[in-house]
Order: structure tokens, then sequence, then C-alpha cells
């Protein structure tokens, strides 16, 4: 059988560390309902405060994205997707060995901030190595991110669970500093080089990429924090609405993967539709449906919760796919990098509100209706900026931009 290429290997390590990513990110989330159950828990015994222990990892995950374009410049990616396998597995791997709520919190936010590498570096490598597949490749890619999402409330909640939640961190990140070290051993790659000639970016008319960057902008503070907050509160809200006795906790995971699992088959799919639609007209539908179905969930109770939180998932995962297909459709490659720290940066922070956000509401209500409610007002501007995304039939023949009036 014949070896990978170099590229198709790179491929595979930076799938890895999306995967990785989002995994590591969300271990607090499931991890938190085993430790408030402890006696004489150093964290002690309330959701809410336990929950907004990882504040400063998401913070120091959206601003550790802006400096990566003039990093990536001065050190190069490929030893950037490095220090993000040793640095974010071995921070996660510390925090399993805490003892107090300040370093908890410290060991975290180093794993943010690690973990900031990964998309404005790896989502840009991913892009150039596409070509004119970007859909597709976003789309696998955006599907191995969700796996992280999917396996990380279901594995934490085993091994917390079997070995206690110290070992739900440890695992983890003991893997992730294993495949640094394969990746380690890899050579030096063009990502470019195994598709053929380049094509030149096309000419695009400067008021319509002004108008995509503002939506893209937009977008990125809004859904970042509905994606971050939906994904941090439904380990809880399947506690809530379908298990609510402690010893349930590995079902409580399992029924958070099953809702998860509908988003990454979504973004699998959207990645196909992105080559063959415009990115308007597969972004609008998945817009329109967020808003009700955060409604409908926020009051929903029993067996119907599960459906509900698979269909929002798949909502609200689907458009990660399309937002990140946009900058490479409508910006230049030599930008790209730069683009996608400013973006990331922006959603992050966003995103870093999600955690003290849900923990204040559920502390204050003792429930996650009000939560859901504050994220379906949110979901209302990513439609907002759904409706005002250009609908180009030149996204699909790059070729008629010279000639297209500028709206």
């Amino acid at each position: 059988m014949a070896r990978p290429s170099t590229t198709t290997r790179q491929i595979a390590f930076i799938n890895a560390a999306h995967t990785a990513t989002h995994y590591s990110l969300l271990i607090l989330a499931t991890a938190v309902l085993s430790m408030v159950q402890q006696e004489g828990s150093p964290f002690g015994r309330d959701y809410g405060p336990v929950l907004a222990l990882g504040t400063a990892m998401f913070v120091l995950y959206g601003v550790g994205a802006l400096p990566m374009g003039w990093l990536a410049e001065r050190v190069g990616r490929q030893r950037l997707m490095l220090g993000f396998f040793l640095g974010t597995g071995g921070c996660m791997a510390a925090a399993g060995l805490t003892n107090s709520p300040f370093w908890l919190a410290a060991a975290l936010g180093g794993m943010g901030s690690f973990a900031a590498i990964y998309h404005p570096i790896g989502t840009a490598m991913l892009v150039e190595a596409a070509g004119d597949k970007v859909g597709r490749a976003v789309g696998l890619n955006g599907v191995f991110g969700n796996l992280g999402v999917a396996t990380a409330p279901v594995a934490t909640a085993f091994l917390a669970q079997a070995a206690g939640w110290r070992w739900a961190f440890i695992v983890p990140g003991l893997l992730c500093v294993v495949i640094g070290l394969f990746y380690a051993r890899e050579a030096p790659v063009d990502m470019t080089a195994g598709r053929g000639p380049a094509r030149p970016f096309p000419p695009i008319p400067p008021a319509i990429v002004r108008r995509a960057v503002v939506v893209l902008m937009a977008i990125a503070a809004a859904s970042g924090l509905v994606f971050n907050a939906f994904t941090l509160l439904l380990p809880k809200l399947m506690e809530e609405r379908l298990a609510m006795a402690p010893g349930l906790l590995p079902i409580i995971g399992g029924l958070a993967f099953l809702a998860t699992l509908c988003g990454g088959l979504t973004q699998f799919t959207v990645g196909r539709m992105i080559d063959r639609l415009t990115l308007r007209r597969v972004f609008l539908p998945l817009a329109v449906a967020q808003m009700p179905l955060m409604l409908a969930l926020s009051f929903a109770q029993g067996p119907v919760v599960l459906p509900l939180a698979a269909a929002l998932a798949a909502s609200i995962f689907g458009q990660v796919t399309v937002n990140e297909t946009m900058t490479a459709r409508y910006i230049a490659p030599a930008l790209r990098v730069r683009l996608y720290s400013w973006r990331f940066f922006i959603g992050f922070l966003g995103a870093a509100a999600a955690a003290p956000l849900v923990g204040a509401l559920h502390k204050a209500t003792g429930n996650l209706a009000a939560a859901l409610l504050v994220l379906a007002g949110f979901s209302a501007v990513t439609l907002v900026c759904a409706l005002f995304f250009p609908d180009r039939r030149e996204e699909l023949q790059p070729h008629l931009w010279g000639a297209a009036p500028a709206e």
C-alpha cells in the first residue's frame, strides 16, 4: 500500500488538531457535573461558579488568535502547530492535577492560549491545500471539529465516572502530546504543491468585499457566543430535562453526544452543498431555523428535548462551515491568515462571555431557560447577517468577477 503523501498527512494532523481544539474546550462543561458532587470538593458545590472558572480559557483563546498572522510570518505555521499540540495537551493534563480554583483556572487559561493557534493557522493551511474544493475540505474538517464537540461530553462523563474527573483532563491531554510528538517528525511541506498550478485570485469589487467582511465580523461576534454557550450548557440541559439522577452522568454524556453528532453530519452535508450553491442560499435556511428552535428548547421538557437539541446543533454547526468558506471565497490568500486571526479574535471574545453568562443566569434562575432565551436574541443577529450577505453567482464561477458590477 502506498504511503500517504506529505500533504495528505499534514491535512490529517490539521483535522486531528481541530478535534483536539474543541474537545479540550468542552471538558469542563461535563467534568463540572462530577466535580460539584464530591464531598469536600476544593472547587465548591455550585455549578455556575465552577463553570465560570473556564472564562480565562475562552478569553485567551480569543485574544491569542489575534497575533497568529504576525507569528506565522516569523516562526512558521508548522512550528506553531507543533506548539499547539504540545502546549494544549500539556496544559490539559496539568488541569487534572490542580487542587484549587486559581490553579484550575490558570491551567485552563494556558490551554486556551495554546488552542488559539489552531483556527487562524490550521484553517489557512487547509484552505490553501483545498484548491477549488474549499467547501468539501472545510466541511470534512468541520466534521472533525464537531467530533471533538460530540465526544467531549461522553468521554469526559465515562472517564469521570470510572476514574474521577481528574483523568478526564489527563488522558486526552497526554494523547494530544503524543500526537504532537508524531507531528514533530513531519517534514515542512508546501500545502499548495499537490493541487497543480495556482489559479489567480479574482478581482472582486471592493464594495462587495467590504460588505462580506462586515457580515463576517458581525457573525463572528454573535455566533461565537451562541456556539460556545450552546455546547457548554448542553450536558447540564440533558441533566435537567432528561436525566436528573447524579449517577446517570454517562447517560447525560451520551445524550449530548447524540445531539451534537447531528451537527457533525450537517457540516459534512453543508460542505458539499457549498461547492454547488452560493453561500447565502446555504446560510439563510440554517439561520432562519436557529431562533425558533432556541425558543422551543428553552421551554421544552422530556423526550422532545433531544430532537430539538439535535436540530439546533445542526443549525449552529452547519453555519460554521459556511462562515469559514466565506473568507476563502472573498479574501485574497495573502490576507487570509490575518483576517482569520481577526475573525476568530472577535468570535472567541463573544465565546468568552458564554461561561459567565450561562453560569450567572443558571445561578439566578436555577435552570437554563433564561440562558436559552438570551441566545435566541443573539440568533436574530445571525439571521440579519444571513439576509445581508452577498448572493453572487460569481462565487461558483470566479472568472466572472472581472466583469461583475459592484452590486
